[in-house]
């Protein structure tokens, strides 16, 4: 395929979800819930933890980045598959597509960093408490740890988009998925996807391993050190304060284990797209909630919220 061939491609079709037109309409009410869901629990949680002035520590920092994250990552692929639900002609553009592309991998992998630093952050809280604010978790620290997250995510997302987008296209351009994602791109590839496979699999390989290896090793320092406090109310209230942290990982990091470590034989489109749906529109929309209803500072910020908007309606 020449280069000229390539450079014609003006759009992708995604094939999405279903072709059933009554069932369409169902799932643009089911996603526009959800991801309005998402919207107003991770905008609420960002606002809460702006403005009061309880929530002003490393880990809330952490948590408002990982809100921000997870708006980013819904609105990358919600809007286009509404608008495709309601629509006969159900295309992304070349310039859409590879926006898509390169959002998805950036955010998929600044989420896995942040989750790693929360697991760190959680590591100095429970085993250096005395020094946990202000030597070991600055707030320079958590700036840096925050920052480097975002440069490495999206310095892979472009080099990975960068690749994909360098093969050339060709055939009927339908993309078997809900969004512009890796695989089902590289199927309409005509040119030879050697390098592109092997540089997603080093890349994927290494951020999933090494920021699981952060999250791993933090717990083990962890669990060390609630083993060695005497009381059982004191374990139960330092393992209390890892809980949200450990329910969104587990959430996240095993629904793309089902993706990806799954044998040949096991795979399929559709067993893709399902598993997708779950890291891609349900762990933004619980992450708040997670967050939310097993914390008691946030719990208590909200109360304040209430209370003060209250108040002020009284008053008037």
């Amino acid at each position: 395929m020449s280069s000229s061939n390539h450079t014609t491609v003006t759009e992708f079709i995604l094939l999405g979800l279903t072709d059933d037109p009554v069932l369409e309409r169902i799932l643009f009410g089911v996603f526009l819930i959800i991801y309005l869901m998402t919207l107003a629990g991770n905008l609420c949680m960002i606002v809460l933890i702006r403005t009061n002035s309880h929530l002003q520590t490393p880990m809330y920092f952490f948590l408002s980045h990982l809100s921000f994250v997870d708006i980013c990552y819904s609105s990358n692929i919600t809007p286009n598959m509404l608008h495709n639900f309601l629509s006969d002609q159900k295309t992304i553009s070349y310039a859409g597509c590879f926006t898509q592309c390169l959002l998805f991998i950036a955010l998929v992998i600044t989420e896995f960093y942040i989750l790693a630093s929360m697991a760190l952050d959680r590591y100095v809280a429970i085993c250096s408490p005395l020094h946990y604010s202000t030597r070991i978790m600055s707030k320079n620290i958590c700036i840096s740890l925050v920052m480097v997250s975002y440069t490495c995510g999206f310095l892979n997302g472009l080099s990975q988009t960068l690749l994909t987008f360098h093969l050339s296209f060709c055939g009927s351009l339908e993309i078997n998925h809900f969004y512009c994602a890796d695989p089902p791109l590289l199927v309409l590839a005509c040119s030879d996807t050697y390098v592109k496979k092997m540089a997603m699999l080093v890349v994927a390989g290494l951020t999933l391993s090494s920021s699981l290896f952060i999250i791993v090793l933090s717990y083990l320092f962890i669990i060390a050190a609630i083993l060695r406090i005497r009381s059982a109310e004191g374990r139960h209230k330092a393992f209390s304060t890892c809980g949200s942290h450990l329910t969104t990982v587990t959430l996240f990091y095993g629904t793309l284990f089902c993706m990806y470590l799954r044998t040949p034989s096991e795979k399929s489109v559709e067993e893709s797209k399902i598993i997708a749906i779950f890291y891609t529109f349900l762990s933004p929309m619980l992450n708040p909630l997670i967050y939310s209803l097993r914390n008691k500072d946030v719990i208590c910020a909200m109360q304040q919220v209430i209370q003060g908007n209250l108040f002020h309606k009284t008053a008037m």
